[in-house]
This record gives structure tokens, sequence and C-alpha cells, in this order.
């Protein structure tokens, strides 16, 4: 799957409490910089193990989060994100994050991830 041209929106990330404390400017620029994808039901946004050095944030829909060794590991809502761990370290996909219900994800690169969602995971330790 990749992602569509259409960046996403402020208002829509809004939504994800990681972003609560952003500046209006800057949540903006992040948004140019994120482009949005609809996930079918049923559809792997990530899959287990692979490499892929995005970053999302649920839009809209239901998401199943899964590991091969552990089974079902939860459900991801609107404002939800996931794939910090590929974007921070470069490491291989430790779950696969699937569709449950027609969804929506926004998505950025590691260099955006870098610029402006980094600081935001050293800040919550």
């Amino acid at each position: 799957m990749s992602p569509r041209l259409d960046p996403a929106t402020a208002h829509e990330l809004t939504r994800a409490t990681l972003l609560a404390g952003v500046p209006g400017e800057t949540l903006r620029q992040l948004a140019a910089r994120m482009h949005r994808e609809a996930v079918a039901p049923g559809e792997a946004v990530v899959t287990e193990g692979e490499t892929n050095e995005r970053f999302y944030i649920v839009l809209s829909g239901l998401m199943t989060v899964d590991q091969v060794t552990q089974g079902p590991r939860g459900v991801l809502r609107p404002g939800d994100y996931f794939g910090e761990i590929g974007a921070a370290l470069g490491f291989p996909r430790t779950a696969t994050v699937r569709a449950l219900t027609p969804a929506t994800v926004a998505s950025c690169e590691r260099a955006t991830f870098d610029e402006f969602l980094r600081p935001l995971f050293s800040d919550a330790e």
C-alpha cells in the first residue's frame, strides 16, 4: 500500500492526543507533509517483520494489532498512532496492523517524523 498524495489536514491531526500541545502553525506544516490513505477492511497497513519507516495516525475507522507469537494485541481508533518504532529506529515492524472497518490513516516518512514527531516522544519519557 502506498500513500496517496492528498495531504492530511491540521484539523484531522488534532484528534491525535500525541499532537495535543503542538502549536497550530506547526500542526499545519506537519499535516502538509502527511499523506492520507484509505484502507479497506482486512487490508494490512504494515506487516510484522517488514521494513517500513513510515509513521501512521488513524484518522477514521478501527484497526487491529496482531503479533505472530502473541496473537491479538488491541484495537486502534481515530487519534491513535503506530509505527513510531520503525520510524524512529528503523527496526522491522513489531506487529501487523490491519483495518477492521473501512479506515483512513495519515502517514509520513522518517525525515518528517524526525523533524516534527520525535521530540514529542522525547518529552513523554
